[in-house]
């Protein structure tokens, strides 16, 4: 297994999941009382709508209540530590993501646990599709010019993010490392601000999820260059990847579910039982597909593999770039 879940086919394969005999060891008693789901962001984003969608779901599955918590802070490190912190019962579950899973281990000097030792993986659940964007005066029309033009002028070209550290900035460090570029990195709040920037001409490009950039590409206000996927986005059909210019190049915001590490393996594997047959149910993909998001499945230790991947692949890209947040 490389750096990706090949064998998930990104949604296209989804897993059994563990036998039924692991799943009565659980014992007929759990859950016997309300589940808390930590989503380590505030209220109103897409990871905190996805993970109330994931909530609903397996509580009609487990027939107990799962009652969202938010604990935003510190790029999710607060919510992430509070539920490293917390008993092993399998009653505080953690809705990660690509940067709490696999990347602020990496980035932040003290983030308050450990991902790869304080966590226990349950399963994964979903990614969001990402897509480079450029300005229409751009002379760039697709990834190949963009590295020429990049080269002509280093440090010149400028992409925007939602903040330091964030998907859309790792996607740029990532691109600039392995294309051999010098692009320069702004930082904004959000990823609104970036793309008005954007599309005021005032950034030459940048990365965003494909549901937001949808209706400017569909304006022509901005070009989609490429998607940052390993296969191309059902949504963009004519848009090539990344990784057909630069080989190997893959990145997606993903999200998943993890439990305190002490967590019994029993629990682990009836929780992923339940959130695999969730996520195989056709309503519920429409679901997240609806958001924009691209549902896909894994056992625990699939999962578990796959963040250990995530993990080394990023560390390398923020090493090199010498990124580091407080």
């Amino acid at each position: 297994m490389k750096h990706r879940l090949r064998g998930l086919a990104w949604g296209a394969m989804l897993v059994l999941g563990p036998s039924a005999a692991g799943v009565a060891a659980a014992g007929s008693d759990y859950p016997d009382k309300p589940i808390r789901l930590v989503v380590p962001f505030p209220p109103g984003g897409i990871t905190d709508q996805l993970a109330r969608d994931v909530g609903h779901a397996l509580a009609n599955r487990l027939h107990q209540p799962v009652l969202v918590e938010n604990r935003p802070g510190a790029g999710g490190n607060i919510g992430a530590t509070t539920v490293a912190r917390a008993p092993g019962d399998g009653y505080t579950l953690l809705f990660g993501t690509f940067g709490t899973l696999a990347v602020n281990k990496s980035l932040y000097d003290k983030p308050g646990y450990d991902a790869l030792k304080d966590l226990a993986p349950v399963g994964a659940v979903a990614y969001l599709p990402n897509v480079l964007l450029v300005h229409p005066s751009v002379p760039a029309k697709n990834v190949g010019e963009l590295i020429v033009l990049a080269k002509k002028s280093p440090g010149r070209l400028t992409y925007g993010s939602f903040g330091n550290g964030s998907s859309a900035h790792l996607a740029g460090e990532l691109l600039a490392h392995m294309a051999g570029i010098d692009i320069t990195h702004v930082p904004y709040k959000g990823s609104a601000a970036a793309m008005t920037d954007l599309l005021g001409g005032r950034l030459t490009m940048m990365f965003d999820s494909i549901p937001t950039a949808l209706p400017m590409v569909r304006d022509r206000r901005a070009r989609a260059l490429a998607v940052t996927t390993e296969a191309r986005s059902e949504q963009l059909p004519d848009v090539p990847t990344v990784a057909s210019t630069v080989p190997d190049y893959e990145l997606t915001a993903w999200f998943g579910i993890a439990a305190p590490a002490a967590t019994p393996k029993s629990i682990i594997d009836r929780l992923n039982t339940e959130l695999v047959a969730a996520l195989k149910e056709p309503s519920f993909r429409q679901k997240l597909s609806s958001q924009g998001a691209v549902a896909f499945a894994s056992t625990s230790t699939q999962f578990g593999s796959y963040i250990h991947n995530q993990y080394e692949k990023w560390d390398k890209v923020i090493k090199t770039a010498n990124i580091r947040l407080d």
